[in-house]
């Protein structure tokens, strides 16, 4: 199973949540200070959502810090060498209030680490979105 086809497909799933909705100003900003341009794809947003619910499943308790350094990248600084940029963290700030808002994941504390985890509706979501990607 390919990781891009499902992280396709779950945005398609969360296009029919409710509470997973791009904000007015979601056209106008980058997705960090690496980026250039803001995203050109219309449905940025879910897909974006999408990708982290799987990274908040996959690192298990995580909060925008480590998110932020997961979606970073290099920043083109002219001549000077390229260095590593953290992404925004507003973006990946709002997508975990929705993604809790609609109950896919939770705040816990976990051996004294503090973030948020999947719940077991996101893990029925995340499976009930895979099982088509599974069967291709």
């Amino acid at each position: 199973m390919e990781k891009g086809q499902l992280i396709r497909k779950l945005a398609e799933e969360l296009k029919k949540v409710d509470a997973i909705k791009a904000p007015d100003w979601a056209a106008f900003v980058k997705t960090g200070m690496h980026a250039e341009r803001p995203p050109t794809q219309k449905d940025w947003w879910q897909t974006r959502a999408a990708a982290v619910l799987l990274s908040v499943d996959r690192l298990g308790p995580v909060g925008v810090q480590k998110l932020r350094v997961k979606y970073g990248g290099k920043k083109n600084r002219g001549h000077k060498p390229e260095r590593f940029a953290k992404g925004s963290g507003n973006i990946l700030r709002k997508s975990l209030q929705q993604l809790e808002k609609a109950g896919f994941i939770k705040q816990t504390v976990k051996n004294g680490h503090k973030g948020r985890i999947v719940t077991p509706q996101g893990h029925s979501f995340i499976d009930k979105a895979a099982k088509p990607v599974k069967n291709e």
